[in-house]
């Protein structure tokens, strides 16, 4: 009889156990997936740079001279180098402060002055200036990355301000070279693309610099020329503290 109630027990067992399975609610394993990295946290870094130049204004205003306003008919030549420091915010925002020494050479003005106090013909300027600017970008990724995520390749603009201090060389016919310094207003915007390898980020853009003005307070032939343009083709170097 004990045997005859086991084997009803166990075949029992066997017929009801998966049902009542089937009827237990299921929860599948928890499995913890580390976030991912997408390397736009934000970060400190060093910059360099360097750029070629040319350099454009519309005219040189000479007081002494009849008339006292003339004409620019040539670019200037140069280049400048660079250094700076600055934040990222891994939003696509970015902020630093740079300093750039330019020089530019050989914008001319071709003179003819009736008064006789200057001597005509093709007068020549030579500009040493260190330009400082605090500075602002966005860096767009060209990938679903965005934000130019570490790894890819970035477009990005921006602008900034502040000052440029200046020291002039005039080259011209029958006058000694006179030179003079003053200290101006400027502004720079800029555009380009670049890539991201990570701790080291590399860039080539345009920038547009703008010099309020360029002047020299000699009591001899002085001059100024106003609202200057120094268009740049410039290559950065950004170093990533973390």
């Amino acid at each position: 009889m004990r045997k005859l109630i086991a084997a009803f027990l166990l075949t029992g067992t066997a017929v009801a156990g998966p049902a009542i399975a089937a009827d237990l609610p299921y929860y599948p394993p928890v499995i913890e997936i580390p976030n991912v990295d997408y390397g736009v946290s934000g970060s400190f870094y060093l910059r360099g740079s360097a750029a070629g130049n040319m350099m454009w204004a519309k005219e040189v205003n000479h007081p002494s001279a009849t008339p006292t306003n003339f004409a620019i008919t040539d670019y200037g030549y140069g280049y400048s180098v660079g250094a700076g420091f600055g934040y990222e915010t891994g939003t696509g925002l970015r902020f630093d402060a740079t300093v750039d020494y330019l020089s530019n050479d050989k914008m001319t003005a071709n003179i003819n002055d009736t008064s006789g106090k200057l001597a005509n013909g093709a007068h020549t300027l030579s500009l040493r200036s260190t330009v400082a600017l605090v500075n602002a970008y966005y860096d767009f990724g060209f990938s679903d990355m965005g934000y130019g995520a570490a790894g890819g390749m970035f477009g990005y603009v921006g602008a900034g301000a502040g000052l440029a201090f200046n020291d002039v060389i005039t080259n011209g016919p029958g006058l000694p070279d006179t030179r003079g310094t003053n200290t101006s207003f400027a502004a720079a915007g800029m555009v380009g693309a670049g890539y991201d390898f990570g701790h080291v980020v590399a860039d080539l853009g345009y920038r547009g610099l703008y010099i309020n003005k360029v002047e020299n307070n000699a009591t001899t032939y002085p001059y100024s020329i106003a609202n200057n343009w120094v268009h740049e083709v410039r290559g950065t170097v950004r170093y990533r503290f973390n």
